[in-house]
């Protein structure tokens, strides 16, 4: 059954129908999400029952918006491993270190549980199709699951936007344009466009669904760490919808009593050429300001106007946390050396946490025993690889072959 209770504005806590179809707040237009009766969903699932329950986030649907008897659109998401990085932890000087591999959903990254959940939600709520700005993976989410549940899907994404996440959204069904400048540019479109056709808006926590999805990630790495927290949370932060979506599923499951403790002192990570949470935290703004020419290759990282900046930076505040930028090079360097110790192929996203991370441990800003948690956002093979060596060539006699094999390989 659902447990849910009604939308609130997360700013001036304004209250809304979750009957109703909803992007921002009637009152004052900033982000809404959902509230529950958590007493009821205490009462009405315990974590033993969660254990017999198949795989995917849906195993936590009393902490979701679905209806009663709602059927999710789902390709199997969620349910990714957290593992264990000994290898890069050792060659950082820290003991406990995992990466929750959200590059293993159906789409190859952490888009597939928001675009799911708020799929599912719109066209129960009588959604005729679909409109997304993105600046990569979302759309091809988006496209994939509209084609799930049979309806209509238009994308539109920055000029550079990686060529993997158009030919997803493309072989989605969905109808792609491409402009010129940002995820920022996409998003002016889509407010213009979606309610002159009447299809549903999904830009980024302009409905309050989407972060419903990218919730369960915080409800997984519950679970998967024994029913405790980390003491730290690195989140590469473009939209940010999971960096408010994971405090806010250990919020409920600590007000139900399953978690207990100080939430984790959630890291904000970002590109050098696109940074408005950096800028912003350093400078003890309550709100993001645009930022000018946003430039990086990590396109997720690409969003230089981020809608819940304020709900972001104040996340970082009250977990004692702190906003890190790193430069390209840097990106790419975590990102082969993540390949070559642990067997990752890991987005640049998600490769600039490893890099933030280095500067973290190199400062002194956390401790080697600190428990800690790299959000890994999506896989490596969605993007142009970073510099690597060239393949050797083999020619000649066997013995010749056999002789540049043991050059090369120094044996």
């Amino acid at each position: 059954m659902s447990f849910v209770s009604h939308v609130e504005c997360t700013i001036c806590g304004h209250r809304h129908d979750a009957k109703r179809v909803l992007s921002v707040c009637e009152q004052c237009g900033q982000m809404l999400a959902v509230r529950y009766d958590l007493a009821g969903v205490k009462a009405g699932v315990t974590k033993d029952a969660l254990r017999s329950r198949p795989p995917g986030m849906y195993r936590f649907r009393e902490l979701t918006p679905l209806d009663d008897g709602e059927e999710p659109v789902t390709l199997g998401e969620g349910s990714t491993p957290l593992l264990a990085l000994p290898r890069l932890a050792a060659h950082l000087g820290l003991r406990h270190l995992w990466g929750k591999d959200e590059g293993q959903n159906p789409t190859g990254s952490f888009k597939a549980r928001g675009l799911g959940m708020a799929i599912t939600k719109a066209r129960g709520l009588g959604a005729r199709g679909f409109v997304i700005p993105s600046a990569g993976n979302a759309g091809g989410a988006a496209a994939v699951y509209a084609a799930r549940c049979g309806l209509p899907c238009a994308v539109i994404v920055p000029r550079g936007t990686p060529p993997a996440a158009i030919a997803e959204a493309a072989i989605g069904g969905a109808k792609v344009f491409t402009i010129e400048g940002s995820i920022a540019t996409a998003g002016k479109v889509v407010a213009k466009v979606a309610p002159q056709i009447g299809w549903f808006d999904l830009s980024t926590l302009k409905e309050p669904y989407r972060l419903e999805g990218k919730k369960t990630m915080g409800l997984e790495l519950a679970e998967q760490l024994g029913w405790t927290m980390p003491d730290i949370l690195l989140y590469p932060t473009g939209g940010g919808t999971g960096l408010v979506g994971i405090p806010k599923g250990y919020e409920e499951l600590r007000a139900m009593g399953w978690i207990s403790g100080a939430l984790p002192r959630v890291v904000a990570v970002q590109a050098e050429g696109c940074a408005p949470i950096v800028k912003a935290f350093r400078e003890g703004a309550e709100a993001t300001a645009p930022w000018d020419n946003p430039t990086t290759h990590a396109a997720g990282l690409r969003v230089p106007s981020p809608f819940a900046g304020r709900q972001m930076l104040k996340i970082l505040r009250e977990t004692r946390g702190d906003a890190i930028a790193v430069g390209e090079g840097a990106i790419q360097d975590a990102q082969r050396l993540l390949g070559r110790l642990e067997g990752i192929w890991t987005s640049p996203e998600g490769a600039a946490l490893v890099a933030a991370l280095t500067g973290m441990k190199e400062r002194g800003a956390v401790a080697a025993d600190a428990r800690v948690v790299l959000v890994l956002t999506g896989a490596g093979i969605k993007y142009d690889p970073p510099p690597l060596p060239p393949a050797v060539d083999l020619t000649g006699a066997d013995e010749e072959i056999v002789a540049a094999v043991r050059r090369a390989l120094g044996v």
